[in-house]
C-alpha cells in the first residue's frame, strides 16, 4: 500500500477536529483541551484526512462513553525530529474500562491505523496511546515557530484560568517561546499584587466585567500591559477600552504564536525597564472572585449585558478588507500551498454558492447551514477573505444563541459580500 505524503499543518487538523466534535461536546458539556509538547512540528507530511478521521472516531467514542467533563488530548514527539518520527497521541483518565477501550481501538480504528502505519501502544499510564509516524517538512529545524522580531522576546505572562488542565497546557505553549509564566492568584500575590512586571495578562472571560476592565484601563495608563480574554470558541469577540485581543479555545501552539505577533507587531523598540507604580497594585483575587459570586446570581442569558442584535451590530461596525492578499499569502505559504491555487479553488467552490445558501436557509436545513458556514470560514480564512469570514462567524452566532428567526436576512447579505469577494479574486487572478 502506497502511503500518502501530503504537506499539512497539524493545527488546521486540530481546529477542524474541534469543530467536528461540537455537537457531542456541547451535548455532554465536555471541554476538549489540546496539550501539545514543543517538539511537535507545525508542518508535516502524511495523510491528514486519515489522521483527522481517526482522531474524530477516537474522541467521539471517548466523549460518548466518559463521565469526565475535561478530555485532554496530549501530543508529543521525539526531541530530535530528524526525518520520520512517531507522534504520540494520548488520552488519560477517561473512567472507561480499559478492556472496552482496547476492543474499540482494535476493531474500529485498525483499518485507518494500518493506512498510516499507526500503532496502538498498551501503556499503563494512559487509557489511549497511539503512535503515528510523520515526516517533518523542514529538515534541521528544532524550533518550529520563530518570532519575527526581537521586541517579541523576553515577555512575562500572568494567567488567570479556572481549569488547572487548561492553564497547564497554555503555560507550556508560552514557555516554548521562553516566556516566564505565572499561573493563578497565589503566584500573583507572591509578586505583591503588582502588575508592573507583566507584559500580558490573560483572564478567562467568565471572570471579566466592566468594573474590572476599567481597573485594567487605569493600570494601562502607567504600563504597556496587554489584556487578553480567554474565550470559548463560540463566544463573540468584543472590543473594549482595555481588552487588547482574545485567545480562543481550543488553544494551540500556533494560536499562541499568532497572539504574540498580534500583540507586539507594532512594538519595534527593545523592552525597557519598567518602574514599579502604586497604580499597578491590584487585588485581582478579590475583584475577580467578587464578580464570580455576582455572576452566579445573574441571569445567564445576559452574561455580556447586551443582546445578540447588539453584538452583531458591533461586529458590523468593524471594517475589514474584502480580500487581504498579504495575510492570505502568509497563510498559504505557512501551509505549503500556492496562493493563486487557493484563490482558484475558492472561486470554483463558492461561485454561485449564494444561491445554494439561500436555498438551504429557505428549507431551514440547519445542519447544512452549519456545515456550509464551517467550510466557508475555513476557506475564507486561508485566502485572507476577512470580511466574508466575519460574516460566516456572525451567522454561526445565530445557532449559538438559538435565534434562527434572524437567518432569513443573511442570504441577501451573503450575496453582496460574495459578489465583492469574487470580483477581487478575479482581479487577482487576471480573470475578466
Amino acid at each position: 500500500m502506497n502511503k500518502i505524503e501530503k504537506l499539512f499543518d497539524i493545527n488546521i487538523v486540530l481546529m477542524t477536529l474541534f469543530s467536528s466534535l461540537e455537537t457531542i461536546r456541547e451535548e455532554k458539556k465536555i471541554d476538549l483541551i489540546y496539550d501539545m509538547d514543543p517538539t511537535i512540528p507545525r508542518e508535516l507530511r502524511g495523510d491528514p484526512d486519515v489522521l483527522q478521521r481517526l482522531l474524530n472516531q477516537m474522541l467521539n467514542y471517548v466523549c460518548q462513553q466518559t463521565d469526565q467533563k475535561e478530555i485532554v488530548l496530549s501530543m508529543s514527539a521525539p526531541e530530535d525530529f530528524v526525518f520520520e518520527e512517531p507522534i504520540s497521541f494520548k488520552i488519560k483518565k477517561t473512567n472507561i474500562p480499559r478492556d472496552q477501550i482496547q476492543a474499540f481501538l482494535e476493531t474500529k480504528l485498525s483499518n485507518d491505523l494500518e493506512k498510516i502505519d499507526g500503532k496502538i501502544i498498551y501503556d499503563k499510564d494512559a487509557d489511549i496511546h497511539i503512535d503515528i509516524p510523520f515526516i517533518i517538512n523542514e529538515l534541521g529545524f528544532r524550533r518550529h515557530y520563530r518570532l519575527p522580531d526581537v521586541s517579541m522576546l523576553g515577555k512575562k505572562v500572568l494567567l488567570i484560568c479556572e481549569s488547572p488542565k487548561v492553564a497547564k497546557s497554555i503555560e507550556k505553549m508560552f514557555k516554548y517561546f521562553l516566556y516566564e509564566v505565572d499561573v493563578g492568584f497565589d503566584a500573583f500575590k507572591a509578586n505583591g499584587n503588582d502588575l508592573t512586571p507583566y507584559d500580558i495578562l490573560i483572564v478567562e472571560d467568565k471572570f471579566n466585567s466592566e468594573e474590572f476592565e476599567r481597573i485594567i484601563a487605569r493600570v494601562q495608563q502607567h504600563t504597556p500591559l496587554k489584556y487578553v480574554l480567554l474565550q470559548d470558541d463560540h463566544h463573540v469577540e468584543h472590543k473594549t477600552i482595555s481588552v487588547s485581543t482574545h485567545l480562543m479555545k481550543p488553544v494551540t501552539e500556533e494560536s499562541v504564536y499568532e497572539l504574540i505577533v498580534t500583540l507586539f507587531q507594532h512594538d519595534r523598540e527593545l523592552r525597557g525597564i519598567k518602574r514599579p507604580d502604586k497604580e499597578n497594585i491590584v487585588d485581582l483575587e478579590k475583584i475577580l472572585h467578587l464578580d464570580t459570586h455576582q455572576e452566579k446570581h445573574a441571569n445567564p442569558s445576559s452574561k455580556y449585558e447586551e443582546s445578540l442584535q447588539t453584538m452583531i451590530e458591533r461586529k458590523r461596525r468593524i471594517e475589514l478588507p474584502v480580500l487581504n492578499t498579504k495575510a492570505g499569502e502568509e497563510n498559504t505559504k505557512r501551509m505549503g500551498l500556492k496562493y493563486h491555487n487557493e484563490l482558484k479553488k475558492f472561486l470554483d467552490s463558492f461561485d454561485r454558492s449564494d444561491l445554494y445558501f439561500r436555498d438551504i436557509v429557505s428549507q431551514e436545513a440547519t445542519n447544512k447551514i452549519k456545515e456550509f458556514c464551517i467550510d466557508l470560514e475555513k476557506q475564507a480564512k486561508i485566502i485572507g477573505a476577512e470580511s466574508i469570514w466575519k460574516l460566516a462567524e456572525t451567522i454561526s452566532l445565530i445557532f449559538v444563541y438559538n435565534k434562527l428567526d434572524m437567518l432569513p436576512i443573511y442570504p441577501g447579505k451573503y450575496h453582496l459580500e460574495l459578489q465583492k469577494l469574487l470580483e477581487e479574486i478575479k482581479k487577482e487572478l487576471n480573470i475578466k
